[in-house]
């Protein structure tokens, strides 16, 4: 059975809390990080979440909602925890950690969505979204494991752009 409109407002409105967390984490992060690969791609990420979060804020207002202006609870406390990481003068590698977590977050929160039935335009949009999500959080990977040395299985592909927002 099809939802009901409000339910996919909903189910968007959490959607762009979980960017608002990604952008507000990277952001963080991008302050706390000495690599200036990481900051660059840090970076990188938050255009990407950018232009999702309003891809979604639009679908939102096509379906006569409001979008969501906050991250959630969860983000909140990842965010605290990167700043905790910052003041105690972390290495790399642990805010690395941390950021590869909240992506991790952010594709349970994509499948959860993806579980409902959305109608066919949301739907794609969301698909699409949780393709570079897991894109995201590949890259977040891949950048783990060259700062702490290890690197990707071979054939692995690590650089990849999330698509562009449907």
């Amino acid at each position: 059975m099809p939802m009901k409109n409000d339910d996919v407002i909903s189910v968007l409105n959490d959607l762009i809390e979980t960017c608002e967390d990604g952008i507000k984490g990277f952001r963080v992060a991008s302050d706390a990080v000495k690599s200036a690969e990481a900051r660059t791609v840090f970076m990188g990420r938050i255009r990407l979440i950018e232009q999702a979060q309003s891809d979604l804020e639009a679908a939102v207002r096509r379906l006569g909602g409001e979008p969501a202006d906050r991250g959630s609870i969860a983000g909140a406390m990842h965010r605290g925890w990167l700043k905790l990481e910052d003041l105690a003068g972390r290495d790399d590698d642990a805010i690395i950690a941390e950021c590869e977590r909240g992506e991790a977050a952010a594709v349970e929160r994509y499948e959860d969505a993806l579980e409902k039935d959305l109608p066919p335009d949301i739907r794609a949009l969301v698909e699409a979204q949780y393709r570079g999500t897991l894109q995201n959080r590949e890259r977040i990977s891949a950048l783990q494991h060259g700062i702490s040395g290890v690197r990707p299985a071979p054939g692995r592909v690590v650089d990849r752009e999330a698509p562009p927002p449907v």
